[in-house]
């Protein structure tokens, strides 16, 4: 083959749709091209005209317009144009013109109808435009997670074991014995008269509840069971399942259906299961005795991130995961820390902040908290206490691979280390009496959830948030300013913005150029619709109810998200491979070209969507 040819083969194959067609239709194509030059200006594809070719830009840049006018799409090297049209009777839908001095392959259309008749990689690609083909991307991806369509009913293998909540201890102990499980499920009245569930109790239960307190056999079992129940529904997913676990550290989940209780999910059946062990290093950590124990299991959670995404978990789950492990690493650091400290003088709430508290954290994170106190605290009585248990448990997660906050968001700050009252006037004047630099240093607020003590504080603030955000238009105005400060690495020709100087030049960041600002966009469209959501894919699906986003908006930034998460993701964990401490910083070279044109489409819909911010809310700024 000649050299030339050899060069424009070359450069095909290291990009899509062209990377994944056989070596002899790479030939083929290759020998086909027609090569054309337009200067900057120049138009390319005029509207109706008939077009031949299916167009490659080797260098330069082109612009594509709707009928209209309007600017459709701007692309750069290694992007094709015109397919739209070869599908569609010849007849060009896009006009396209020189953005500057462009070199074009022109592939012939019996060039392109072949490829697309016998390759569907190259027709599953033409077929579809930017969303589309991010859509795609992103549900081939979702489709390998076979935790994510399995439904918990699968795991139910035998009818639930019940007996009325008036049963004794011996006999309630019998029938578990008897009926070989390791939970009891107390429901009110039996057998056709049997009515709602009331409560479990657990072989644990048994042991530490009545054995241990040498309790006599005819106490009443309601006197031990657990009352306050987290239940699953038979068609939520396993890995629903296995994320309640994680949240609330619950080694049984009674099966509801109707009110009725179907079965009972164990811990031992999600491990059987699930490959990833993100619930064995939970385990482990309740298990530890003290700060030294936990220290030593951080090598286990950079194996569980490291599995998980061996095996295609996709974005939610394993941010989810890992959010479950810091809140349980903060609650055993709590529980250490009343153990030395003594029983706290007033009740009090420890919040999870930021990622944590969206279940989006992932293996490079700082750590971000607050206290809520009860009202009834006295600072020269009281906050001796907290500061010094505030101390031990940041120190213990710094001890544990949770970085101090460097912005000092931590509850070991007097400012963050306040009554609920306080709290409630934080967020009363954050909302009512907005100030641009006030949100920007308190933005990461919105984003909480109690992970320890009293959780209806924290709850009171999320209803309080909640109620107030969506009816002030200039706080909601300048959360939105604020949050177009950090846009996509993606430059005026689609090709990626990277650092210029540093240790970091040539990269591009995917937490503050990539999953933050649409993290960011997501909470104010959010709150602006009262959802208490604190998940990003949960605030989607609240804001899709409403008519906030134009059509499809919802969608393609679930898309984008997912996408942009999860090559952060795989980022991070093949450096931890490579022996190498994981980051946020990407070179586009270490990219597939399958994730940088991917990567290019889901940047596109991130800045359509600060687009979309910027007019529907800075539009409503009072004068």
């Amino acid at each position: 083959m000649q050299a030339e040819l050899i060069d424009i083969r070359n450069h095909l194959q290291q990009h899509a749709p062209f990377n994944g067609l056989p070596d002899e239709a790479l030939d083929r194509v290759a020998g086909s091209i027609e090569i054309a030059y337009f200067r900057a200006g120049e138009k390319i594809l005029e509207l109706g005209q008939t077009n031949t070719d299916l167009h490659y830009i080797r260098s330069g840049a082109a612009e594509l317009y709707r009928r209209s006018g309007e600017l459709y799409n701007r692309l750069g090297e290694g992007e094709i144009f015109g397919q739209i049209g070869l599908l569609m009777g010849r007849q060009v839908r896009f006009p396209a013109t020189a953005l500057e001095d462009t070199l074009v392959y022109l592939i012939p259309y019996p060039v392109f109808q072949d490829l697309f008749d016998n390759h569907d990689v190259f027709a599953d690609f033409v077929e579809v435009e930017d969303k589309s083909r991010l859509r795609q991307a992103v549900t081939r991806a979702d489709q390998t997670n076979d935790s994510m369509t399995a439904k918990v009913s699968r795991l139910i293998s035998r009818q639930p074991v019940t007996a009325p909540s008036t049963v004794r201890l011996q006999e309630a102990a019998r029938i578990m014995t008897d009926n070989r499980v390791s939970s009891l499920l107390l429901v009110e009245g039996s057998g056709d008269d049997e009515g709602n569930l009331v409560g479990i109790i657990t072989d644990r239960d048994l042991r530490t509840r009545a054995v241990a307190d040498a309790l006599p056999s005819e106490t009443p079992v309601a006197d031990i069971m657990s009352p306050d129940l987290i239940t699953i529904r038979p068609d939520a997913l396993v890995f629903e399942a296995m994320l309640q676990m994680l949240h609330n550290n619950v080694h049984h989940l009674p099966v509801i259906e109707k009110g009725k209780p179907r079965g009972v999910v164990a811990l031992s059946d999600i491990v059987k299961y699930e490959s990833q062990n993100s619930l064995y290093v939970v385990s482990n950590i309740h298990r530890q005795p003290d700060v030294k124990g936990l220290k030593a299991i951080s090598e286990e959670v950079r194996n569980s991130f490291i599995r998980m995404v061996s095996e295609d978990a996709n974005s939610h789950m394993i941010g989810s995961a890992m959010a479950g492990i810091g809140r349980s690493f903060t609650q055993r650091l709590l529980e250490l820390g009343e153990e030395k400290l003594g029983p706290p003088p007033v009740p009090y709430c420890f919040l999870a902040l930021g990622s944590m508290a969206r279940d989006e954290q992932l293996i490079v994170t700082d750590q971000d908290n607050a206290m809520v106190l009860d009202d009834s605290f006295n600072p020269a009585e009281h906050d001796e206490y907290f500061l010094a248990l505030a101390k031990f448990v940041s120190d213990g997660l710094a001890e544990c691979g949770y970085t101090y906050c460097s912005g000092d968001i931590m509850a070991t700050n007097p400012k963050w280390r306040q009554p609920l009252k306080v709290w409630k006037e934080y967020f009363t004047d954050w909302i009512d009496n907005p100030k641009a630099e006030a949100l920007l240093n308190s933005n990461i607020f919105f984003d909480l959830d109690g992970v320890y003590g009293e959780e209806r504080y924290a709850e009171a603030l999320k209803e309080l948030i909640a109620e107030k955000a969506q009816n002030s238009q200039r706080f909601l105005a300048l959360l939105a300013r604020n949050a177009l400060n950090r846009t996509p690495p993606l430059g005026f020709f689609r090709q990626f913005v990277m650092e210029e100087d540093g240790k970091q030049q040539k990269t591009f960041n995917l937490k503050r150029r990539g999953t933050a600002p649409v993290s960011d966009l997501i909470r104010v469209h959010a709150l602006a619709c009262g959802s208490r959501a604190q998940n990003s894919f949960d605030r989607l699906q609240d804001i899709g109810k409403t008519r906030l986003l134009p059509e499809d908006g919802v969608g393609n930034l679930r898309d984008a998200m997912e996408f942009i998460a999860i090559v952060r993701i795989r980022h991070q964990a093949l450096a931890m491979e490579d022996g190498r401490e994981p980051d946020n910083n990407v070179r586009p070279e270490d990219l597939s070209p399958f994730e940088r044109s991917h990567l290019k489409d889901a940047f596109q819909v991130v800045s359509q969507a600060q687009k979309f911010l910027r007019y529907r809310y800075n539009a409503q700024i009072p004068r």
